[in-house]
């Protein structure tokens, strides 16, 4: 089976797709989102695009706590959808996920341009996984003094 170039791909699919999103704002459909899974950003762009590119980038939640999976497309199973993805999970402390995410990304030469978007989802899926304490604030008894 031939595989079909990226850029087709995306010139079919980029006005009209089941993942995208418009926001009408003031109007205008200027900014569109899209819901793909191996999309950093979220944008409908041809660069962030999860259906177009044959190597792309996911970072997301594990089912486990504090846990974060970083998955890659590889390159030679485009036509195997059940072996597409090299996932791995990481469950160090943030530093060491962003160099392992640094070195996956753009160190071994998979998408550097992708570098700066994958740290940033890191990040905020990594804040997101922090359990928040609940119960009454400790008052400082220090400054109640006088």
């Amino acid at each position: 089976m031939a595989t079909v170039p990226g850029q087709l791909i995306w010139e079919i699919v980029k006005k009209n797709n089941s993942f995208l999103v418009k926001q009408f704002g003031r109007g205008t459909a200027s900014l569109q989102f899209s819901k793909e899974n191996n999309n950093l950003y979220n944008l409908n762009s041809y660069k962030h695009s999860g259906l177009a590119n044959k190597k792309t980038v996911t970072i997301q939640p594990a089912d486990k706590d504090q846990a974060v999976v970083l998955a890659t497309t590889k390159t030679k199973k485009q036509n195997k959808p059940a072996a597409l993805l090299h996932k791995s999970v990481m469950k160090k402390e943030f530093s060491r996920m962003a160099k392992a995410v640094e070195n996956q990304v753009a160190d071994n030469n998979y998408r550097p341009d992708l570098k700066r978007a994958a740290l940033a989802r890191l990040s905020v899926v990594h804040r997101s996984l922090k359990v928040s304490k609940s119960g009454v604030k400790k008052r400082n008894r220090q400054a109640l003094k006088k």
